[in-house]
């Protein structure tokens, strides 16, 4: 059903925008209870819990990121769905250009729950990163 895959799709976006406003308590909008999340600075996370845990643990105070998600392809069977996208991330100071950014390969299955569709389990793997220097640091 279309409304399903948009849905899906919609993911994305959501997660998306739940990390570049650091909105890390609202996971649950996004995942299931026992989801598994592997990436290459969480490792593998079970549950929701711990990756909420993770969120927070890895903020940088004053780094800010900008998602962009693209290349959504999505497939439903029923009540699960397996999705995959690009994405590419900014990290930036506030009003001053990007000093790294990365391109990410996302990869998960979704299922349908009372509240929505949620993801269950999530792969992220990086394409590549590239660090910037920054001009006047250490100075």
């Amino acid at each position: 059903m279309t409304s399903d895959r948009v849905e899906v799709a919609s993911l994305f976006t959501r997660l998306s925008r739940l990390l570049d406003d650091k909105r890390w308590d609202d996971a649950g909008t996004i995942y299931t209870e026992d989801a598994t999340v592997q990436s290459p600075r969480g490792g593998e996370l079970r549950g929701l819990d711990a990756l909420t845990a993770f969120l927070k643990q890895s903020d940088v105070e004053g780094v800010n990121t900008q998602h962009v998600d693209t290349n959504v392809v999505v497939h439903v069977d029923g009540d699960e769905a397996t999705a995959e996208a690009n994405s590419l991330v900014f990290f930036y100071r506030e009003g001053e250009a990007p000093h790294r950014e990365s391109g990410l390969r996302l990869s998960w299955t979704a299922a349908r729950t009372p509240a929505g569709w949620r993801i269950t389990t999530s792969r992220i793997v990086p394409a590549w990163i590239r660090e910037r220097e920054v001009i006047g640091a250490g100075a």
